[in-house]
């Protein structure tokens, strides 16, 4: 398809990165020629300097023949106008806009329909709805649903006194007293798909397919013991923490969030008035003992600087807070530092948005119903999973498992068949309309459920 994304920054590179691997016709619009020149050396693009909401620049790009505009800029606005300019050239052509803006939030259907949007997304709104789910579901550092929420593919980091360190993969059933899918483990910054004589080690983080109904289970087998969470800290006082702090409110939780400017500890008052807001440099240790954070339940660290969200994070585990959450925007360069500081569970809200987005690309391409309906990315991003709907065109139907040869570093990790969700073995079969969990890693993605096989 041609692509046109308007905006080079944290989520437009991702997107760029993403999509430009899927071997799709991508035109970056920038204002800024040093952006463009580093992501044309970078990926095999094109670019246009200028301001993306101009028809000049519109039609410089051909947006008269192309398939899709995202518009990811800096400013709200300038995304709608965009999709709204592009719209009179090409009134075939889908728009995906990003709209940041809090006071925009009660009027987002509104204006997708208004402006004839093909999709809204909101990178903070997401991040936040992701860890109110961690808040909600503790002991787990990340978790993600498929099939309507009957499967859920979930992190976990293993530690020395963990009952499955030492433990092949084959015997794991026996351990935890559950059927589960150990379908990935990051161990050392290296993503591997474990066959049955895998040996789990301490501070392997693995991550694990199984029904939703059979994770309280796996947690009590692991030893993992949750308690409700009813106090929360953010540190920070931004789009995040203000949506979260609303989803947090409504569920009957205690919230309190610290933030050093007084001008926005007035608004975060004003707006949230069922939260603590408390003026203060969360930076000083002196200042998070004020607030009671050994004595809080969870706590999530907000700030605008991703190195002080790791290391207030890393306090607060210190501390014994039993939940820290740690947003980082940029992920890319750090993944290996991240994962030797067990920060627990980290949000990067640019994967988040751009996973939304290649989903939607996606499916744009879906004629046979066997494009994927969801994708996440998991691992530090060397691991995707797809969950697919198949369609008849799909191969191998109702042909055990056992019998198929897969393309290398590929799985099937769950098949939902009317209602009815399995972990695969070998034995297991799948036909037209059942919901085919796939786990991949390596260079080559899979944006086909037929790409699969051998």
């Amino acid at each position: 398809m041609k692509i046109l994304i308007a905006g080079g920054g944290k989520v437009g590179s991702s997107l760029i990165k993403e999509l430009s691997a899927e071997n799709h016709e991508i035109t970056l619009i920038e204002r800024r020629a040093s952006t463009i020149e580093r992501l044309c050396q970078m990926y095999d693009i094109m670019g246009i300097e200028g301001n993306c909401a101009t028809m000049r620049v519109l039609r410089d790009a051909d947006t008269e023949n192309a398939d899709l505009l995202i518009a990811v800029t800096d400013a709200d606005e300038i995304n709608l106008l965009c999709c709204v300019a592009a719209k009179q050239i090409n009134p075939d052509i889908h728009t995906i806009v990003r709209i940041r803006n809090t006071e925009y939030a009660d009027q987002v259907a509104e204006l997708q329909e208004a402006f004839g949007l093909s999709l809204t997304v909101n990178p903070e709104l997401s991040a936040a709805r992701e860890i109110e789910r961690l808040i909600r579901y503790p002991g787990f550092l990340k978790r993600e649903p498929f099939a309507g929420g009957r499967v859920e593919l979930v992190e976990l980091r293993l530690d020395e006194n963990s009952v499955l360190n030492g433990v092949q993969l084959k015997n794991i059933s026996s351990v935890i007293n559950t059927r589960v899918l150990v379908c990935a483990v990051l161990r050392g910054g290296k993503a591997t798909l474990p066959k049955g004589d895998f040996v789990l080690k301490a501070d392997d983080r693995i991550f694990v397919t199984a029904p939703a109904a059979q994770l309280t289970i796996l947690l009590r087998s692991l030893g993992i013991i949750t308690h409700k969470v009813r106090r929360v800290i953010l540190a920070g006082g931004g789009r995040i923490s203000f949506y979260l702090a609303q989803m947090l409110l409504k569920g009957g939780l205690t919230v309190n969030i610290i933030d050093n400017n007084p001008a926005r500890c007035d608004i975060l008052a004003r707006d949230l008035p069922g939260a603590e807001i408390s003026l203060g440099d969360a930076a000083f240790p002196a200042v998070l003992d004020r607030e009671g954070v050994a004595d809080c339940d969870a706590f999530i660290t907000l700030t605008g600087l991703d190195e002080l969200n790791v290391i207030i994070s890393l306090y607060a585990m210190n501390q014994g807070v039993p939940i820290v959450i740690t947003k980082q925007s940029h992920t890319d360069a750090v993944r290996e530092i991240l994962d030797k500081l067990k920060l627990g569970s980290v949000i990067s809200p640019k994967e988040l948005c751009s996973d939304i987005i290649v989903r939607y690309v996606r499916a744009m391409r879906d004629t046979d119903g066997d494009t994927a309906v969801a994708v996440q990315t998991v691992a530090d991003g060397r691991v995707e999973a797809c969950e697919f709907i198949l369609g008849p065109a799909a191969m191998h139907q109702k042909t055990p498992l056992k019998d198929i040869k897969f393309r290398p570093n590929v799985l099937i990790a769950a098949v939902t068949h009317k209602g009815t969700t399995t972990i695969a073995n070998g034995l297991t079969e799948f036909e037209t309309g059942d919901s085919v969990v796939v786990i991949s890693s390596g260079d080559r993605v899979v944006s086909r459920f037929n790409d699969i096989f051998a």
